[in-house]
Parts: C-alpha cells; sequence; structure tokens
C-alpha cells in the first residue's frame, strides 16, 4: 500500500516520503497512530509541502543543536555524589542527573534521551556523547567528584 508519512518512521522514511510499506503494517500502525494517510492523486502535493515544512524546521533545529553543542563542549560539568574512599561511587550517575547539572550550571535544556546511556560509576572526568539532532553530536564533559 502506497502512503504519504505524516512523521518520521525509523527504517520507513521522513515526514512527506510516499512510501510502499505492507498493507497490515499500514492499516494497524501508521494509519491508526496518525504517522501515515493512504496516497491518492491529490496527496503528491501535499507531500511536497510536508517535505519542504519538515526541510525548514530541520534547518532551525540543526542550528539550535551546533548553538547548544558550542556553549557545552568548552565547559566541563561538575556532578557531586557519594563515593567510598577508593573512588567508586554508591550508584551511580545517570542522564537524568547530568542534564540536571547541566540545566543549573550553563541554562542549556536537553532532554535525557538525548544523551548516550552511560551510568557513571566512579569519580574523575567522563566524557558523555550528546545528540539533539540526528547531524549533530558532540561530547560532554562530566566531572564527578565525591560529596
Amino acid at each position: 500500500m502506497k502512503v504519504v508519512l505524516r512523521a518520521e518512521v525509523k527504517d520507513v522514511g521522513r515526514r512527506g516520503d510516499v512510501v510502499e510499506v505492507a498493507d497490515g503494517f499500514a492499516r494497524n500502525y501508521l494509519i491508526p497512530q496518525g504517522k501515515a494517510m493512504k496516497a491518492s492523486a491529490g496527496s503528491a502535493a501535499q507531500a511536497e509541502a510536508m517535505r519542504r515544512a519538515w526541510g525548514q524546521k530541520n534547518a532551525k533545529d540543526r542550528e539550535a543543536a551546533e548553538e547548544i553543542a558550542t556553549k557545552v563542549v568548552s565547559r566541563p560539568i561538575t556532578v557531586a555524589a557519594r563515593a567510598s574512599a577508593d573512588g567508586k561511587l554508591f550508584g551511580s550517575v545517570s542522564a537524568s542527573e547530568i542534564v540536571a547539572a547541566l540545566a543549573e550550571q550553563t541554562g542549556v535544556e536537553l532532554d535525557r534521551k538525548m544523551l548516550a546511556d552511560e551510568h557513571l560509576k566512579e569519580v574523575g572526568t567522563h566524557s558523555v556523547m550528546a545528540s539533539p539532532h540526528a547531524e549533530v553530536q558532540f561530547p560532554i564533559t562530566v566531572e564527578v567528584v565525591a560529596a
């Protein structure tokens, strides 16, 4: 079945793409979730408008992500956590704690899902990859100190 995607679907396509998918996938998942609509003769123009709008939004989002990267890359983020005498943490520092410290120390708001899923378990300096946009990735330097 040919459908016009209304949202980005992993391994299928981006917003505005006209793709051929299995009938069941379209009927049971894409269309009920609002992620696609059945392609028709008049939907080509609508798909082109969606692609143009997506391109403009994507460019703005990429610029914002690059601006965040320039603010964050040069500054280390300090996170305090309880630790033993030999530097092992009691627990770990999660992405949520890193995001909270980032917001507090730099004013940059990121979603925890934008960070690589790492749990820091030792005192010291660590590098955590952040990807606020599909085309922009940068390291965040996190200094874990004993509290």
